[in-house]
């Protein structure tokens, strides 16, 4: 009973070169399919060069890693318990950046174990669905920045109130004792329709009097690197 169960842990299927080299090719394929889709679903100064070459990369030593392990329970026992002591500290600017590193991920386990049709297909299934959904955003926020005396506090809070109709939102409000600052909070759409009046916000802010600055500021998901 021990010599067949130390048999099945030990010994795994032996592949020849021309395999070995179909896996990590294949790997490496499904790999720039993955570095197009990410170029193409990710624009201004949220893409980066480096991460979306090291989604190729990683494909590849996945489906590297999947083709020495094979069949072999021991070695990828040994490997996990390997593996499971790296941590990954980059930090990821975007949420869909963690579904490519999945994608990657999990065409080299599929090519690494010779399946390769379930990896096609899957990466052209997933390849059409981010060119669809890829461009996707959360809606731009407008930040309204008011610094002011303290003496016309209450006619700046009921002045944006009013203009805004009640959708601009408080965020952070500082005051000294000689002035105060507010910061509010709301959606581009709002700004850019309620902003068609005859006068705008900050025509009406300055003439309030003792207004020292109005600054907008348009807020979005992009971080810069």
């Amino acid at each position: 009973m021990k010599e067949n169960l130390f048999s099945i842990l030990e010994n795994g299927s032996q592949l020849t070169i021309e395999e070995m080299v179909m896996h990590i090719a294949m790997s490496l394929i499904l790999g720039f399919v993955i570095f197009v889709s990410y170029k193409l679903t990710h624009a201004g100064t949220i893409y980066s060069k480096k991460f979306n070459t090291s989604l190729v990369i990683l494909a590849t030593l996945t489906g590297m890693v999947m083709t020495v392990i094979g069949n072999n329970v021991a070695l990828s026992l040994g490997m996990v318990g390997a593996l499971s002591i790296v941590r990954f500290r980059t930090a990821i600017k975007d949420s869909r950046d963690t579904v490519y590193i999945f994608w990657a991920i999990i065409v080299g386990i599929c090519c690494g174990v010779g399946d390769y049709t379930v990896a096609a297909i899957g990466s052209i299934a997933v390849f059409v669905i981010t060119l669809i959904l890829g461009r996707v955003k959360n809606d731009e926020r407008m930040l309204l920045i008011i610094r002011s005396g303290k003496v016309v506090e209450r006619n700046v809070e009921s002045t944006v109130f009013k203009y805004f109709d009640r959708k601009a939102i408080l965020k952070v409000k500082n005051t000294t004792q000689d002035s105060v600052e507010f910061i509010y909070e709301l959606s581009s759409k709002t700004y850019n329709l309620v902003n068609q009046n005859d006068k705008n916000i900050t025509d009406l802010l300055y003439e309030l009097g003792t207004v020292e600055y109005v600054n907008i500021v348009a807020q979005s998901d992009e971080i810069s690197g």
